[in-house]
């Protein structure tokens, strides 16, 4: 005995719009909450320029490594032997400079030690300002 035979069975229905209504209050709560901080792993303090130019310029110490291992002071070949004498050799070049900048010129097939053997003379020198010559890709 089946009594429902003629009625239509009813398809339940899904109503989406208390979904959407929940999604936007917690999207609106989680921009609310959010920062926007970007933490860096380091701190960094860049250098600032000024507008007027320099109207002098600085007095430039510089020496070039090759890379058999060959150095040279202002264009005269000089050998390094060690730190300190390499260190005397850049003060007798500089005399009558006042805080010079040791430009240092490495072919790109030089050691790193040859490079840093030139910066730790500079430092036993007493010359703090040290820069590194580059040039443009062709």
């Amino acid at each position: 005995m089946n009594f429902r035979r003629g009625r239509a069975r009813e398809e339940p229905e899904i109503n989406l719009i208390p979904l959407i209504d929940i999604l936007i209050v917690v999207l609106i709560f989680l921009f609310l909450t959010t920062t926007y901080n970007r933490f860096s792993e380091l701190q960094i303090n860049l250098p600032e320029a000024s507008a007027d130019k320099s109207t002098d310029k600085p007095q430039v110490l510089a020496v070039a490594v090759d890379a058999s291992g060959k150095y040279a002071i202002n264009g005269a070949a000089t050998p390094y032997g060690s730190a300190e004498n390499f260190a005397q050799r850049l003060r007798d070049a500089a005399k009558g400079m006042k805080e010079p900048v040791v430009a240092i010129s490495a072919d790109a097939h030089a050691t790193h030690q040859s490079v840093i053997d030139v910066m730790e003379s500079a430092r036993l020198a007493g010359y703090n300002h040290i820069s590194f010559t580059t040039q443009t890709r062709r």
